[in-house]
Order: structure tokens, then C-alpha cells, then sequence
């Protein structure tokens, strides 16, 4: 009975470790701009995918919400805070859309299954990241208007960045899956 609950408790620990280190990590991602064109990356979105993959969709789940609820708490967890606010100001600002759907691109990727055929790995990983900018978009026309051009200010740009980084960690798959193992 001991040992249970011994190992339980250490199992436990080890989660939140984990959890803690992802949302430093999310952090890192978001702070850390990449020159590239038409406008500067984070790897916020590869992590997000990374999360799901490498910690399955309940973990993940769990680092992505922290992670948010750090930043909507007023710790400067976001891209550009607190150059443009923190809390709830920012959450709730024009990015609110892509951070909710952080949640679901990080269950779907931790839910998929990546076996050999690389086509249909990239593919599962575009649906998980345009569950990203689905929901980015969504909330972005409500909150400037359907009568501006919301994908050319909300998608568009970072096009090419996204399809960069999808296909990296396409390649690397098979070796993100492996980190489960040890969780």
C-alpha cells in the first residue's frame, strides 16, 4: 500500500514538473522572434504541436491551459506582453482566438497517431495548427469586424512560417513519439 502510494505521489510530482517546464517553455516560444518574411515567427505553434505529440493530449492539455492561465493571472507569458498589456487585457485582445485554439491544436495533435507515411503525419499536423488560426480568425472578425480583411491581417502573413515549421516537426515525428515512453 506504501509503495502506491509512494509511486503515485511520484508520478504525480513528475506531471507537474513537467507541466511547469512546458509553460516555461511556451514562454521562451513566445518571446523569442525569428526573422523571417513577411513577418517575424515564435515557435509558440510548433511547441503547441510539439506538446501534443511528445506528451499526449491530457498533459499537454494541462500545460497549454496553465500556460494560459498564467497569462490571463498577468504573468507576461504572451508574445507581446507586457508591451501591450497583460491579464485579461491582453488575452482578451485581438490574439484571444489563436491562444484558445492553442488548447485544441495541442489535443488534436496529442490525440493523433504518427506511424511512417510522412503525408499523411504533415496532414494531421495542418489540421491540428488550422484549428489554430480557425479559431484566430473566428475571433478576430468578431472582435474588428467581418468587413475588414481579417485573413490578410490574421493568416496571410504567417503562411510560410507555419508550413516551415509543420514540415520540421513532420520530419521529426517519429522521434517526438518516442518521448512519451518516459512519461
Amino acid at each position: 500500500m506504501e509503495i502506491t502510494k509512494s509511486n503515485n505521489l511520484q508520478k504525480t510530482f513528475k506531471y507537474f514538473l513537467i507541466i511547469f517546464f512546458g509553460t516555461i517553455l511556451l514562454t521562451i516560444s513566445a518571446k523569442i522572434k525569428i526573422p523571417f518574411y513577411p513577418v517575424p515567427m515564435t515557435m509558440q505553434t510548433f511547441l503547441v504541436i510539439f506538446l501534443g505529440m511528445a506528451l499526449g493530449y491530457k498533459i499537454a492539455l494541462a500545460t497549454v491551459g496553465l500556460y494560459l492561465l498564467e497569462g490571463i493571472l498577468g504573468f507576461p507569458v504572451f508574445s507581446n506582453s507586457p508591451e501591450r498589456g497583460v491579464g485579461m487585457v491582453y488575452f482578451t485582445g485581438p490574439t484571444m482566438g489563436y491562444l484558445i485554439g492553442f488548447l485544441v491544436a495541442t489535443f488534436l495533435a496529442g490525440l493523433f497517431t504518427f506511424k511512417e507515411n510522412l503525408f499523411l503525419n504533415f496532414c494531421k499536423i495542418i489540421l491540428s495548427v488550422s484549428s489554430i488560426y480557425i479559431l484566430g480568425v473566428l475571433w478576430l472578425g468578431m472582435l474588428i469586424g467581418w468587413d475588414k480583411p481579417i485573413l490578410k491581417l490574421g493568416v496571410y502573413p504567417f503562411l510560410l512560417a507555419e508550413l516551415f515549421k509543420m514540415g520540421i516537426i513532420t520530419l521529426l515525428a517519429k522521434k517526438i513519439i518516442k518521448i512519451r515512453k518516459f512519461i
